[in-house]
């Protein structure tokens, strides 16, 4: 009896000490070469096998950005790609070393 309510404390404890919300930054993705920075101002899967959940954060981060970029290009009267295109130079510009970009022929290649 004694042994079956250590195991279950232990069980409880566990899964308290689990974060409910362990979701994974586009930092971290980027840092952990799961995505990188696309040619087009986009985010893209550097790994085709990548997980689920890290499809729905480059998802999330597109449509975030789409939203901003056309925002911006409707402000300054330009268009969403050129918007996208100065994206990807700064982009470029504060990814740090180790992680992915998109070149011009669409490869992925570490920075």
């Amino acid at each position: 009896m004694k042994n079956a309510i250590s195991r279950t404390l232990l069980l409880a404890c566990m899964l308290l000490l689990i974060p409910m919300s362990f979701a994974l930054t586009l930092q971290e993705a980027k840092s952990e070469g799961l995505v990188g920075e696309q040619r087009n101002g986009y985010v893209g899967l550097v790994a085709e096998s990548a997980p689920a959940e890290v499809m729905a954060l480059t998802r999330d981060v597109n449509n975030q950005r789409r939203e901003l970029y056309q925002q911006i290009a409707s402000q300054n009267g330009i268009s969403v790609e050129q918007v996208a295109a100065l994206a990807f130079e700064k982009a470029v510009e504060a990814t740090p070393a180790g992680q992915y970009l998109q070149d011009a022929s669409g490869s992925w290649t570490k920075k």
